[in-house]
């Protein structure tokens, strides 16, 4: 049995309000037209979550809603806020759905990608993993709690910029 990983870092945010507290901030219009190219892509390659493990800050939620996609199970969680690798793969290590989709910052999620998968994909953006850049990874095991570093198959790899050029 497989499962799936869905990891997407929030899309470009506003810095517009400087008084704005860093979990408040909104996406900007490049974050706001990056969302739904990421979720038309994942459509188009059925890459559908069932769950979602998202940070709660405002540009995290605000990327899930315009990525216009559905999913069974919403988790919002304060521990993805600005998270740590460690941190996250104790998130998805509680997670129970088939394909999750995991939704976060970086520096965070960029060390993160590099950890859990086996082999990089051959990618100039993904080690610094821009906004809204997101890796589909495979992994060979019947339950989220057996996950383990370096165990993932990258099934793909996009950043915004090559869908809406």
């Amino acid at each position: 049995m497989s499962r799936r990983l869905i990891l997407t870092r929030h899309a470009k945010s506003s810095w517009d309000s400087p008084a704005l507290a860093d979990h408040d901030r909104p996406l900007n219009k490049r974050g706001r037209k990056s969302a739904p190219a990421i979720g038309a892509w994942l459509r188009e390659n059925g890459w559908l979550p069932d769950e979602v493990l998202s940070s709660t800050a405002t540009r995290t939620r605000e990327t899930w809603g315009r990525m216009g996609l559905q999913a069974e199970k919403l988790c919002f969680h304060r521990a993805l806020y600005l998270a740590e690798p460690a941190d996250m793969l104790i998130e998805l290590s509680g997670a129970t759905g088939q394909t999750v989709l995991m939704l976060g910052h970086n520096p965070g999620i960029s060390k993160f990608a590099e950890r859990i998968v086996k082999h990089p994909p051959d990618h100039a953006r993904f080690y610094d993993y821009p906004t809204c850049a997101t890796t589909v990874i495979r992994f060979d095991l019947s339950d989220w709690s057996e996950i383990r570093w370096q165990s993932g198959e990258v099934e793909g790899f996009v950043i915004p910029r090559e869908l809406l050029e």
